[in-house]
């Protein structure tokens, strides 16, 4: 009898099991091979620089199976991605996990608070020091007293060189070593500040004031991702700059990588207004998709929420940049010359003048996340068009250069804001028609990267699809 309730109990288990195995649709793992059809496809359809990869030519193979040979010729997804892209892609991104993707698009993601530029030593050693650029509010960062201006050259006690800081300054906790540079020589103090990341989301407007100079009203607005989630905060700044009645505007895009364009579109509509349903941008898509997607980028009068634009209807604007300016605010400056007079201070900007919008593996031509292969979070943002102002100017590769131009010193930054801080200072003076003063000699560095770069969205251009 045991033996009987026994066996029914076992049966009426593997039934169960059977049923849940029937719900959950037995998700199975993707292969490679299903990755990388992925890729071929969405590469093949929207990928901007088509032309210049032989193998995506709609023709060049005669049928799945040669197509399956040949993507099995590499050895991973990343590999297959990397052969694809043209020589003159700086930009296009693969991704083996979109959620990490999202939250950077959403201003998410690990951080403890200390944005910051990695720069060489001045005695070309492999050595590199770390300078802080700005400290986020609300983080640990904040709460240990970190400044603009600091210097730090170690980690966990170990220098930082250009082949070990990628690993060193990844940990979600460090020490960091803090150090004085007199523009020549790097000096440890002796004291060091521990840093833990955590999740956090950044308010993409980090300053945003009127500055009242010799009797005129300046708004100053840094602004440091074109993050959407934020674009009603952004028109409320608008909202005051034009309660404040500011006869003049500085936008200071120094760290900005980029972000949205319909956010640029917007923030461009802000500083005019008088401009609405002309075109802001025009788009030139692959050869494939030119007819069917290419359509004007046009000044508008509402953000995304349905909420109208506070315009200032500006016929003048200055912009602060230096070579981490990037993408969405190079087409805000791109966008608005042809309207208005747009006054470039600080240093040469990236260069990168395409868009991207996130493909997921799904069917073509939407590739969107509700139809996604559930057996892997592969993503990409491919380069799918670029994008030209309203008198044709694009290709900008080198970068869009200043008209005012003025690096920044690594021994003397200022305080971001302050009207004595050196390019906003050049601003100012311009404004008020005051010569600037003559450019000091110094010392040329070598700058290594960012930490922003550690963001999957680094220096991206991102169109809503």
């Amino acid at each position: 009898m045991k033996k009987k309730i026994l066996l029914l109990l076992i049966t009426i288990s593997t039934l169960f099991v059977s049923c849940f195995e029937d719900l959950d649709d037995n998700i199975q793992s993707a292969s490679d091979l299903d990755i990388e059809n992925f890729i071929y496809r969405g590469l093949n359809y929207f990928y901007l620089y088509k032309a210049d990869t032989p193998e995506l030519a709609n023709d060049n193979f005669a049928n799945q199976g040669e197509l399956n040979t040949f993507l099995n010729s590499f050895e991973t997804p990343e590999s297959l991605f990397s052969f694809l892209k043209s020589p003159q892609d700086r930009f296009s991104l693969l991704v083996a996990n979109y959620n990490e993707l999202e939250d950077a698009l959403n201003g998410v993601s690990l951080n403890n608070g200390m944005e910051f530029g990695l720069v060489y030593y001045p005695n070309n050693s492999s050595n590199v020091f770390g300078y802080i650029r700005y400290v986020l509010p609300g983080t640990g960062a904040e709460s240990k007293n970190l400044e603009r201006g600091m210097i730090f050259n170690s980690i966990d006690g170990q220098q930082l060189t250009n082949t070990n800081f990628s690993g060193l300054l990844s940990l979600n906790s460090y020490e960091i070593g803090l150090a004085t540079f007199d523009g020549t020589a790097i000096t440890p103090t002796g004291e060091s500040i521990t840093l833990v990341k955590q999740q956090y989301t950044e308010n993409p407007i980090l300053i945003a004031e009127t500055l009242t100079v010799e009797g005129q009203k300046i708004g100053y607005l840094m602004y440091n991702a074109f993050t959407r989630d934020f674009d009603s905060q952004l028109n409320g700044v608008f909202a005051q700059f034009k309660a404040d009645a500011i006869t003049d505007l500085v936008i200071d895009l120094r760290y900005n990588g980029g972000g949205s364009v319909e956010t640029a579109i917007d923030l461009s509509s802000m500083i005019t207004g008088q401009f609405y349903n002309q075109v802001f941008a025009n788009e030139e898509w692959n050869t494939d998709r030119q007819a069917e997607y290419a359509s004007p980028k046009l000044f508008d009068n509402q953000i995304f929420t349905g909420e109208a634009i506070n315009s200032l209807n500006l016929t003048k604007a200055y912009v602060l940049t230096t070579k981490r300016s990037a993408s969405a605010s190079e087409l805000v400056i791109n966008g608005l010359n042809p309207y208005i007079d747009m006054t470039q201070v600080g240093d040469t900007t990236t260069g990168k003048y395409q868009a991207s919008f996130l493909l997921y593996d799904a069917p073509a031509p939407n590739f969107s996340k509700s139809q996604a292969n559930p057996g892997h979070t592969y993503a990409m943002l491919p380069l799918v068009f670029k994008t030209s102002n309203a008198v044709g100017f694009t290709d900008y590769a080198e970068g869009l250069f200043p008209d005012i131009q003025l690096k920044e010193n690594y021994t003397n930054l200022g305080v971001l804001g302050d009207v004595n801080e050196p390019l906003l200072a050049a601003a100012l003076n311009d404004i008020l028609s005051i010569p600037q003063p003559q450019p000091r000699s110094t010392t040329q560095f070598n700058e290594l990267l960012e930490n922003k770069i550690q963001s999957p969205i680094y220096q991206l251009m991102i169109a809503e699809q």
